[in-house]
């Protein structure tokens, strides 16, 4: 984004959009206030003006992560191996949210806009979890273990680690197939 290509609007939104950006091409280390304001073509006060310092960027950046995959997870939610889906779907289609949502290292983690939004993007993929009629006693573990698969797999996707792979192909159909193969102990019809 140069200086003749932001005119007006969002600068905030502009903002996170070209970190997440640079993120998803570059990785985190990448990303400073100043290239981000060199980038929008603002003065390199103005990203500070809006989110203080660099772990105020990505905490803003994890907080709409978090709002992205409840969206996200939303949209699937009922079906366990849908939400699975959505939640790998997210992962591929927004890289740089991805990579910093649970960098708890970078981010504000005592920040309450934070904590809401990570609950609330929680809570949908417990709900997935939920739909599997498993006990109460075993759940927390079910949930855990369902969290573990959905994220390990979009790490290993984002990552490459599944490029080369026998595995290889389509991620979605892959996820279909991976959450197809699970049987949770205790699970309704189990």
């Amino acid at each position: 984004m140069t200086k003749s290509a932001y005119h007006h609007g969002d600068l905030r939104a502009a903002l996170l959009r070209a970190a997440a950006e640079q993120i998803a091409a570059d990785g985190i280390d990448s990303v400073s206030l100043r290239a981000l304001a060199q980038r929008a073509g603002v003065s390199h006060a103005a990203p500070a003006h809006h989110f203080g310092n660099r772990q105020g960027l990505l905490t803003a950046l994890a907080i709409e992560g978090f709002e992205l995959l409840d969206a996200e997870l939303r949209g699937a939610s009922g079906d366990f191996r849908e939400v699975a889906v959505a939640y790998i779907r997210f992962a591929r289609r927004n890289p740089g949210h991805f990579d910093v949502m649970f960098r708890h290292d970078l981010l504000r983690s005592d920040d309450e806009r934070l904590i809401e939004a990570r609950n609330r993007a929680g809570y949908e993929l417990r709900s997935g979890v939920v739909e599997l009629g498993i006990p109460a006693t075993a759940g927390p573990a079910a949930e855990l273990a369902a969290w573990s698969l959905v994220h390990g797999f979009a790490t290993l996707w984002r990552e490459g680690a599944l490029m080369d792979s026998e595995l290889g192909g389509d991620p979605e159909l892959l996820a279909r197939a991976m959450v197809a193969a699970i049987e949770f102990t205790g699970a309704a019809g189990t």
